[in-house]
């Protein structure tokens, strides 16, 4: 915290001296110095998330918390310079030159951090010791993860089941060669993780009992990973902390940023495709006869029901009574053009008007007709969880190749299994980079019929 705030104090003076004046001669007012100070106090007193300890951090996190505290702080400011009419007295090079050298120099300021501790775990130095608990399915997957976190210092000391934690605590104690150890150089045991079913009530009470004594840290490791669980953090409703078992994670600034990303990206990118719109309606228009839009109710967010817009790819025919056909290879109700449409995605360009009216998202599950939905569920366990997010022109399914018809129980298992890996690692960063990756691949694709 002291060096983040001596860098943006240092910053702002260099950039200062270099783009408004010489501040060796001339103090810096004190409006820039008000506005500096505000910026360390919105960073430096914001949230925890900043400063917490970088054993059990990923570097890219650290690197992502600390980028949206301090762009979020300078939003804060401009919108307080905005309203108060005062953005005129300061002078923009400097506040460009000060944001910017301010984070490159906190990226800095963590790598090389970063590094000299990977180089000090690597000498034997700076790690904690570790005890899992539990057996060997359950505790497989934070084995695994230990595994790939060497950057975390945390070494691994022992895995015993619950019945052998009194035993093997003994035993640390008998050891002889802990025994003719100083007491500052004795093994010390800093994290135990039980790694156990929240059912199995006597088994945690049994491993606390056993460590009643110890000082580590005793943390509780359920197995969420056999379980189809969406957003499984700890909320606090009316006063009592709950865990999340399957809860939306469009909330609170979430839902804000998703919803400006739908309405600023939809709006940009209806009006640039509003010629080809226009020239597609016609060409259907004068090709088939029947509506250019094709309309159908489908399982929106919460699975409320959504009405969807398509342009018409198929002859005009009737579908009976809660059935839905997928269309096939050489299916013969899809018109010619209808089949270059749906080869490109062109068909779906019409959803971007679902996006502005609030029904859709540019980025989430594809939404399937209700039908469909009746069916798979009771086929495919967390199926439903696709609806804890507004559905989507294109999605991480998508992109990774899993889209058109789905002939297969195994193809429909393999797309919610990518729909539901996009909902639990739901991001503003995520969201850009399937956009991305839709503009390269995601249009054409030989399933797509």
């Amino acid at each position: 915290m002291a060096l983040d705030g001596a860098i943006i104090w240092i910053c702002a003076a260099m950039s200062y001296h270099l783009f408004v004046a010489n501040w060796w001669h001339n103090a810096i007012p004190t409006r820039y110095t008000l506005l500096v100070l505000v910026a360390m106090l919105l960073i430096l007193t914001g949230g925890s998330d900043r400063y917490r300890s970088w054993r059990f951090n990923e570097f890219a996190t650290m690197l992502r918390v600390v980028t949206t505290t301090w762009v979020g702080s300078l939003l804060a400011i401009i919108v307080v310079l905005f309203l108060t009419k005062s953005g005129s007295e300061f002078s923009r090079a400097w506040f460009l030159a000060w944001s910017s050298g301010t984070l490159l120099l906190m990226y800095l300021l963590r790598i090389f951090g970063f590094l000299l501790l990977r180089s000090l775990r690597t000498m034997g130095y700076n790690y904690k010791s570790l005890l899992i608990v539990g057996g060997d399915s359950a505790s497989q997957p934070a084995q695994k993860a230990l595994a790939e976190a060497g950057w975390s210092g945390l070494k691994l000391l022992a895995k015993v089941p619950v019945d052998g934690i009194e035993a093997w605590l003994a035993a640390q104690q008998s050891d002889p060669a802990n025994q003719r150890a100083s007491v500052a150089q004795r093994p010390q045991l800093d994290e135990v993780w039980l790694c156990l079913p929240l059912s199995d009530e006597s088994g945690i009470r049994t491993a606390l009992h056993a460590l009643r004594h110890s000082t580590a840290n005793i943390r509780l490791v359920p197995d969420f990973f056999s379980l189809k669980l969406i957003n499984h953090g700890i909320t606090e409703v009316v006063g009592v902390p709950m865990l999340d078992l399957s809860a939306s994670p469009v909330t609170g600034s979430m839902r804000l940023f998703k919803g400006i990303e739908d309405y600023v990206l939809g709006s940009v990118i209806l009006l640039l495709i509003s010629p080809l719109l226009l020239a597609i309606a016609l060409a259907i228009k004068f090709t088939s006869k029947g509506p250019v839009l094709f309309k159908q109710y489908r399982d929106g967010w919460n699975g409320q029901h959504i009405l969807i817009y398509k342009f018409r790819t198929m002859m005009v025919h009737e579908e009976p009574d809660f059935q839905v056909t997928q269309a096939t290879q050489n299916d013969s109700r899809i018109t010619p053009l209808g089949a270059f449409l749906r080869r490109t995605s062109l068909d779906e360009l019409p959803q971007f008007i679902n996006v502005l009216q609030g029904r859709m998202s540019i980025v989430g599950p594809r939404p399937h007709a209700i039908a469909h939905n009746e069916y798979y569920k009771e086929l495919l366990g967390g199926y439903v969880l696709r609806h804890k997010v507004k559905p989507g022109i294109t999605g991480w399914a998508q992109v990774n190749g899993f889209r058109g018809e789905t002939d297969t129980l195994d193809k429909m298992a393999k797309r919610v299994e990518y729909d539901l890996h996009y909902i639990e690692h739901l991001s503003i960063g995520l969201d850009l980079k399937i956009v991305f990756m839709t503009i390269f691949k995601g249009f054409v694709h030989k399933n797509a019929y």
